[in-house]
């Protein structure tokens, strides 16, 4: 199958004089996004020769605590639903969604 069309996902990082993130823009054409500012993204490619994952993990220094714990659960729920749809495990999706609830309720996330 011959690539047909190639998309683009621009991450820009403004960083301090001690290189720690100030800013953070995103732009993705092909999703209508433009320059969206963001505090924090964490990217992760898989490395098929190494078998391994490669991560990036960024937010800046203004990045509350509270908004970077509610990031963080909501990026473990959309990690369940996509394992779900990658692999047709329910079983184990509703385990991994167990677990996030157990994560909220813990930080005291959901009331």
């Amino acid at each position: 199958m011959a690539v047909k069309h190639n998309s683009e996902v621009k991450f820009t990082i403004g960083l301090d004089e001690n290189k720690v993130p100030e800013e953070i823009s995103w732009t993705a054409q092909d999703g209508g996004v433009d320059n969206e500012f963001s505090k924090a993204v964490m990217i992760s490619v898989w490395d098929h020769k190494q078998k391994d994952t490669l991560r990036m993990d960024l937010w800046t220094k203004d990045m509350p605590v509270d908004e970077m714990k509610q990031f963080y659960h909501q990026t473990l729920v959309s990690m369940a639903d996509t394992f779900e749809r990658a692999t047709d495990d329910a079983k184990m999706s509703a385990t991994m969604r167990d677990f996030c609830d157990y994560f909220a309720e813990k930080l005291e996330l959901k009331k």
